[in-house]
């Protein structure tokens, strides 16, 4: 007995696809987004960080102020710390601007700093972000109910 040759019926059969050089161009087409990607992703690394930084020198600021004796020494005091702790981090400020408030300098009462730091990010410009980025953060340190200070209005 003689078995018939086994045909394939043509619509079942899978056409011969010319797909030559397309993992070449979709290599070009998806390199750029992900350069992209992780450019935006270091940007939002250094921004991170650059707040985290800022809240220390905010800290550092509201602690060296409250370990003085004079409101005016508090102040030179804080403004020395906060600089000191940004630079010893790093953090290259377009404009770094640190204020201490020293209205309730007196026994039991509360030093307060702020500091505000704009950062700049023009090396990352194509990533999308701004070229520069505003950060600020504040800080308070009590000073001790038993302490003498010098008080001058």
């Amino acid at each position: 007995m003689r078995r018939a040759p086994f045909n394939r019926p043509r619509l079942l059969t899978v056409p011969e696809r010319r797909d030559r050089g397309t993992s070449a161009l979709e290599l070009v087409l998806i390199t750029p987004l992900v350069i992209v990607a992780l450019m935006l992703l270091a940007g939002v690394g250094q921004v991170v960080l650059a707040r985290q930084d800022i809240g220390h020198a905010a800290a550092a600021a509201a602690r060296a102020a409250s370990l003085t004796s004079r409101p005016a020494d508090a102040v030179a005091a804080g403004r020395a710390a906060a600089l000191d702790t940004l630079e010893r981090a790093g953090l290259a400020c377009v404009h770094a601007d640190v204020r201490i408030d020293v209205t309730a300098f007196r026994p039991d009462g509360v030093v307060t700093a702020t500091v505000t730091c704009t950062s700049d990010l023009s090396r990352l410009t194509p990533s999308g972000l701004p070229d520069q980025v505003t950060s600020s953060a504040t800080s308070r340190a009590p000073l001790e109910p038993f302490r003498e200070l010098t008080v001058t209005r």
